[in-house]
């Protein structure tokens, strides 16, 4: 009894302390660590690339930086239209931006269709302008495509999943034609590893990161699995 009593007071102590992506400023002096090395031009034009949107790019980043064939993910802004906007421009809802990742990927080793399954998998994608915690336009679900056929895959995979009956609520993921995608500050590249320890990385990020190796083994790269 006084054991589930202790775990119960545990839960919930933690939960206190969850906090919004945009409640907090990172330090600025500490660079997040990248899982993969610095790609040089030549491999990056070999690679093919996507752009995604679902809730904090902490959450999003950490998943796609897990996926086997994925050589890059990079946090960022995507969806606005005002030059170079700033992480708290955005964080504030100001902006029409949704925090976004930039995926450059092997297509012989995951596909589009993969990716987007990922995307879907990992995140609740029922629910409007908002991810947990995380309120705001800035936090919306959002398939940035670049081509028919992108656009033809996401639209493919939203109604098999409706029609599955894989979630209670409608699909509310926007289809945007992708334009332009900035580069978030350095303090928020690999926010997820750089800082295990964070209320809102334990809380929040980590859960969707486990349902995400849960759900998506066959997809894990080597380093990732037990």
């Amino acid at each position: 009894m006084m054991k589930s009593i202790t775990k119960f007071l545990s839960v919930f102590l933690g939960l206190l302390f969850i906090v919004s992506c945009a409640a907090k400023e990172a330090p600025q002096n500490k660079q997040g660590e990248k899982t993969e090395p610095d790609l040089t031009e030549e491999q990056l034009a070999k690679l093919e690339t996507a752009y995604f949107a679902s809730g904090c790019f902490w959450c999003t980043e950490a998943v796609f930086e897990r996926v086997k064939g994925v050589k890059e993910v990079v946090s960022g802004y995507a969806g606005g239209d005002k030059p170079n906007p700033s992480y708290k421009e955005v964080a504030s809802g100001s902006t029409e931006y949704a925090e976004s990742v930039r995926v450059r990927y092997d297509s012989d080793v995951v596909s589009y269709r993969q990716l987007v399954k990922v995307f879907y998998g990992s995140h609740d994608p029922t629910q409007l302008n908002r991810q947990g915690p995380d309120v705001g336009k800035q936090y919306r679900s959002v398939i940035f495509y670049q081509n028919d056929e992108e656009l033809a895959i996401a639209k493919e995979i939203k109604k098999k999943l409706e029609e599955a009956g894989k979630y209670k609520d409608p699909i509310v993921t926007k289809f945007t034609k992708y334009d332009q995608f900035y580069e978030a500050e350095d303090y928020h590249q690999g926010y997820y590893d750089a800082h295990p320890n964070d209320s809102y990385i334990v809380n929040v990020s980590k859960p969707k990161v486990e349902k995400f190796i849960k759900n998506f083994k066959h997809l894990l790269k080597e380093q990732y699995k037990d």
